[in-house]
């Protein structure tokens, strides 16, 4: 095979062959190239438990390739997740469950998957701003609220026996709760600017929705205000004898709305 003279070569192509070997050169090898599936997991878990979730995540997305089709796979995918969310990134973490549940339908994690699931969104809708603000959960968008109760109710649902279920319970609990005081606290805001109508369909909207809730004290309280400003009698006290049977011993009635105070959720 005849050679080609350098002479004969173009300047250019000599310069884009010098860059392509510097750039082969200096390109890293993969450190994981000849680590077994289990030292990759090994070393995921040890990045995890350190909080280095950003190598944590890569090793596990190295192991869901290197060991696919096996329950290791399936663990990496899992924690992978879970490495998703103690790093801030809460729609990837959302987006790998989801992915887990389609592909391992009947895996024996589904349960743990739904359960970090809602608390992804859980934890996403209290938000530890919140804490310095003194804001409550009540004042905020509710919509990863109601998606986290979804999550845990299909998990109390499915598996009523697992380890998880008695934590997803009260946190439904909770989020029934909230969504319930959100809709009071519309309620008043409507109230305090005169628009009785809106805060009467707020309250009623929280007294039907969510029986049972703590904040009903205030929806009923609200509705007997309302009716009262817009002069609908018979409506009001209807409304009153409610609250008296539910609440006999309320203090609106006597006291008011309540001065805004510490948060009343608790912070999981």
């Amino acid at each position: 095979m005849p050679r080609v003279k350098l002479s004969a070569v173009p300047a250019s192509a000599l310069l884009a062959l010098a860059v392509l070997f510097a750039g082969c050169a200096t390109k890293e090898a993969d450190p994981t190239a000849k680590w077994s599936p289990n030292r990759i997991y090994e070393e995921a878990r040890d990045e995890a438990n350190s909080a280095n979730y950003d190598k944590a995540i890569a090793y596990f997305e190295k192991l869901e390739g290197r060991a696919a089709g096996t329950p290791l796979a399936q663990q990496a995918q899992i924690e992978k997740a879970y490495a998703q969310y103690k790093n801030g990134d809460k729609a990837q973490a959302i987006a790998t469950l989801d992915r887990f549940m389609k592909l391992h339908p009947t895996s024996e994690a589904i349960d743990y998957a739904l359960y970090l699931k809602g608390l992804v969104n859980f934890n996403d809708n209290l938000g530890f701003l919140s804490s310095l603000t003194r804001q409550d959960l009540s004042e905020r968008d509710q919509k990863a609220a109601k998606e986290s109760f979804e999550s845990f109710r299909e998990l109390v649902t499915r598996f009523p026996k697992s380890k998880y279920t008695p934590d997803a319970t009260a946190r439904m609990r909770y989020i029934i709760n909230s969504l319930a005081q959100y809709e009071v606290h519309v309620a008043r805001y409507y109230f305090s600017r005169g628009a009785y109508v809106a805060a009467i369909d707020r309250a009623q909207s929280a007294l039907a929705d969510y029986r049972d809730a703590p904040a009903n004290e205030e929806a009923l309280y609200i509705l007997v205000r309302s009716y009262d400003a817009l002069g609908m009698q018979q409506l009001r006290d209807d409304a009153k004898r409610v609250l008296d049977k539910n609440f006999p011993n309320s203090e609106y009635l006597t006291k008011g709305f309540k001065p805004k105070e510490e948060p009343w959720w608790k912070l999981w």
